[in-house]
């Protein structure tokens, strides 16, 4: 077994990780053999599985089931040190990572001699950031755990309003893009108020919400080619999912 004592550890060279997502982890994991010290760093401590987010957003599955501890996962790679940090910046000539608020004494700055930035994605509002108050992205557990707030909180409001057209209002959901994570969304969302809720109201036509998904291109799902396109279409045409393909959205307010 090679020598992991700490005063051979410190002799190796030290690669740093920022991000602990799919990126992050694969690329720590492929550096389990090699003669390096491995520093990842995330400002969460869990990964999460993003594919399924829609699920917790429609209150499918738990944050619990697509989020795994950090440490948990990597607790068996001895070169490897999980820091929970957020990374404020990056110094390329000093070679180290500027810590930001939290971060412990004496550990506000991080040296590295290889740097890998795995960081991920955000959502984009292409310039338009006013909008996110009012359209809330799908990338973290507290998105999902938002959009599932406002779904279900909508229902209750409308199980007690007594005026047709703001009980409508409250029961039309529009989902801004028609990506897989949009699609998926649509469909679930629909899902649910076909099938599940209306067994668990009795004022209102669960069945009837109105689920709108909106699309600038002329396609859904444009990168899974015209064939499946095609069919994703027709599958969430057949369940009542509407869809405005060929318009993109140009503004976004607390009404619509």
């Amino acid at each position: 077994m090679a020598d992991r004592s700490p005063e051979r550890t410190c002799d190796l060279p030290h690669v740093v990780i920022v991000g602990g997502g799919f990126g992050g982890l694969a690329a720590a994991k492929a550096l389990a053999r090699a003669p390096v010290r491995v520093t990842l760093v995330d400002r969460r401590n869990h990964h999460l599985f993003q594919p399924l987010l829609y699920q917790v957003a429609s209150a499918t599955l738990s944050p619990a089931d697509i989020a795994a501890p950090i440490r948990h996962i990597l607790r068996a790679q001895r070169n490897v040190e999980v820091l929970l940090a957020e990374v404020a910046g990056v110094d390329l000539a000093a070679r180290t990572l500027a810590l930001g608020p939290g971060a412990a004494p004496g550990r506000d700055r991080l040296g590295y001699d290889y740097l890998i930035l795995a960081a991920g994605a955000s959502h984009s509002y292409f310039g338009q950031y006013g909008w996110a108050r009012h359209a809330p992205g799908l990338k973290t557990l507290e998105d999902a755990l938002e959009i599932r707030r406002r779904f279900l909180l909508s229902f209750e409001r409308a199980e007690q309003e007594p005026d047709p057209a703001a009980r409508t209002a409250l029961l039309t959901y529009v989902i801004v893009g028609g990506g897989a994570t949009g699609v998926e969304l649509a469909g679930t969302l629909k899902e649910m108020a076909r099938l599940t809720l209306p067994r668990e109201f009795r004022r209102i036509r669960a069945g009837q919400a109105r689920v709108v998904l909106v699309e600038a291109g002329p396609l859904i799902l444009p990168a899974f080619g015209r064939g499946l396109s095609g069919r994703a279409r027709r599958s969430l045409e057949r369940i009542g999912v509407e869809l405005r393909l060929g318009q993109p959205v140009t503004a976004v307010d607390a009404g619509g």
